[in-house]
């Protein structure tokens, strides 16, 4: 069996943020969905820009988030993902590898531009986010490279991927590779937009997974239930571990034998809530890759989510590595 060489290797969308606060007066006079994502093209990218106040450009994406921050942690991580070389591109590039994630796709010589998520931070936290897709979507099964996944422990997917026929089978492909050498798939569905749109194929996918991330919402929607014990029931044995975040709720952790509740970690100030689930799953995935219990990984997991959203942005320049060492 290859060498594992990485704790996570993940598959999404490799995009820039642009993260400005804002007020609710902003998200109606725009027409917004508060608290959730939708995709734009870019003619909708360019009118929100130019309409937005000041704002600040960091590498983002979820699932390069969470690699990102298994990095932070002291872990192991790679990302594919696709850029246009253009400048976005280049600093999406540079921001990755600098955070040591292995990056190594290739990116568009033409054709669309990298992508850019504008985000609106409202004074109570929340964000909304609109998406321009741009590159991503030209992500195709070639960029899956077989080596890579055989040298993950966990080859982990992001819902926000799920959206071309491309895109669809590089991530089929990746799942079948990971099968293959006997390694992990997680899966998270990003977002309740996602599932709406993608429900029976998300459900079917879900079957196909060691590991799911979803948070409360997600989780009854995708099983269309009221209450979420309902979904947390009808969730279990889906998957071998299902992971369900409950914003100051904590999370609760779901196998077919057990069901384990974990309090959040303690808050100074929310600032701003993007990325809490992305480093929620580093946390939780770094500590089950070094054969943690689960407790143990929700509660990192936790830690991870609390620091994330003390600041703006899904990214942070101090390591993660002193939560751990808290452990």
């Amino acid at each position: 069996m290859t060498e594992v060489k990485y704790d996570v290797l993940g598959i999404g969308n490799a995009i820039v943020d642009v993260l400005s606060f804002s007020d609710d007066k902003f998200i109606d006079d725009f027409g917004l969905r508060k608290g959730t994502m939708i995709l734009i093209d870019e003619e909708r990218a360019d009118v929100l820009y130019k309409n937005m106040g000041p704002a600040a450009e960091v590498s983002g994406g979820s699932a390069a988030n969470t690699l990102a921050g298994i990095a932070s942690l002291g872990g192991t991580a790679a990302f594919i993902g696709k850029v246009r070389n253009d400048q976005l591109g280049n600093i999406f590039t540079h921001d990755m590898r600098a955070t040591g994630v292995r990056y190594s796709t290739p990116p568009a010589t033409e054709g669309k531009a990298t992508a850019r998520c504008l985000i609106f931070v409202t004074p109570d936290a929340q964000r909304t986010m609109n998406t321009y897709i741009g590159a991503c979507s030209t992500l195709d099964d070639s960029d899956v490279v077989e080596e890579e996944i055989a040298a993950s422990a966990i080859t982990y997917i992001e819902g926000y991927m799920w959206y071309e026929p491309s895109t669809k089978d590089a991530i089929r492909k990746a799942m079948r590779l990971a099968k293959k050498h006997g390694r992990k798939v997680a899966f998270t569905p990003s977002d309740v937009f996602c599932i709406e749109n993608h429900h029976q194929e998300f459900l079917d996918l879900i079957q196909d997974c060691d590991l799911v991330f979803a948070n409360e919402e997600e989780v009854k929607t995708l099983y269309k239930k009221d209450t979420f014990e309902e979904a947390a029931e009808a969730i279990r044995g889906i998957c071998d571990i299902a992971v369900i975040t409950r914003s100051e709720k904590g999370s609760v952790i779901v196998t077919a034998q057990e069901t384990i509740a974990v309090p959040a970690a303690p808050v100074a100030k929310v600032v701003d809530t993007t990325g809490a689930g992305d480093l929620y799953a580093a946390g939780f995935m770094y500590g089950l890759q070094r054969g943690w219990g689960l407790k143990e990984c929700a509660e990192l997991g936790g830690k991870c989510a609390a620091k994330i959203i003390q600041h703006m942005g899904a990214r942070t320049l101090k390591p993660l590595s002193d939560l751990v060492e808290a452990a």
